[in-house]
């Protein structure tokens, strides 16, 4: 069951590594708008699993830490990110919001069952590493200037990890609930859009399917993977595991001829692959022990 949920929760990753691709084709429409309309089709399918079997409408009947938890983790990231990304430049902004993967298997030593060892700190600095030399490949320079860019990224870094290892204490509550999660953080990312934005819808068709794709799998089903697999699965390797994202992103990117491969990159393959394999070499092991000679 555990690595059947592991799995599961890598599904979360192979999503987000078309989050890039998704929003270059989608078009200039403002994040908010976008987290807003994205969340909404997200909600869809939970939506439609509530109407054909309203009997699951009881599950969603959750104590007021649960979904507090919940909507701020998915509202509150996606807000500190937007807010990171227009106050500090986008590469210096992503590199440190993707500390959360490292937060959360340091962090996992604090909950129940759990043990941290070598490998997971090992594996998790490696992804680290190839994750820097992917989104830095152009250069780094941080700048005291933006340092309110910078906060909400670290804060935007804390968000994810905190709700994924809190998500982990809550594995007891169904999936179910992230359905409400989705449609609360598109109603406070319409408000948001609203207060903060300009309008600016979809320009073509195309365009409007890279938001359906957005909203139906890395804003959308993504997130469904994630909360199943944190609760059920290993989280260390899931935590990671997650640093595969933006490299896959990046190899998503150019094979859609977005990007242009670079020595960087095949370096940042290396450590991100060595740094998985490593964090999860326990469950690798385990798998080969149980198999029949």
């Amino acid at each position: 069951m555990k690595t059947r949920a592991t799995l599961i929760g890598f599904t979360a990753i192979l999503m987000w590594a078309l989050l890039a691709l998704f929003t270059a084709a989608s078009g200039t429409m403002p994040p908010f708008q976008l987290s807003a309309i994205c969340f909404l089709i997200g909600s869809l399918p939970g939506i439609v699993v509530l109407l054909a079997r309203p009997e699951r409408l009881r599950l969603l009947r959750q104590p007021a830490k649960v979904w507090i938890t919940g909507i701020l983790g998915l509202f509150g990231y996606h807000f500190l990110y937007f807010t990171a990304l227009r106050n500090a430049p986008a590469v210096e902004a992503s590199l440190i919001a993707y500390l959360w993967p490292l937060l959360i298997v340091t962090g996992s030593a604090l909950l129940p069952g759990e043990r941290l060892k070598w490998n997971h700190i090992l594996g998790t600095l490696l992804g680290l590493g190839g994750t820097a030399l992917i989104v830095g490949r152009n250069g780094v320079s941080f700048d005291s200037a933006y340092l309110v860019g910078y906060g909400a990224a670290f804060l935007c870094a804390f968000t994810w990890a905190g709700y994924s290892l809190a998500t982990r204490r809550f594995e007891a509550v169904s999936t179910d609930v992230v359905t409400g999660f989705c449609i609360a953080t598109s109603i406070l990312s319409l408000l948001c859009h609203l207060a903060l934005e300009t309008t600016v819808w979809p320009q073509s068709g195309s365009e409007w399917l890279a938001v359906a794709g957005l909203g139906l799998l890395p804003v959308g089903a993504a997130f469904y993977a994630w909360d199943f697999g944190v609760k059920n699965g290993d989280i260390q390797i899931l935590g990671a595991a997650s640093y595969s994202a933006p490299l896959l992103s990046t190899l998503v990117l150019i094979l859609s001829g977005f990007a242009e491969p670079s020595l960087s990159i095949g370096i940042a393959c290396l450590l991100v692959t060595g740094g998985a394999m490593l964090a999860a070499k326990d469950m690798i092991f385990r798998k080969a022990d149980a198999s029949p000679a």
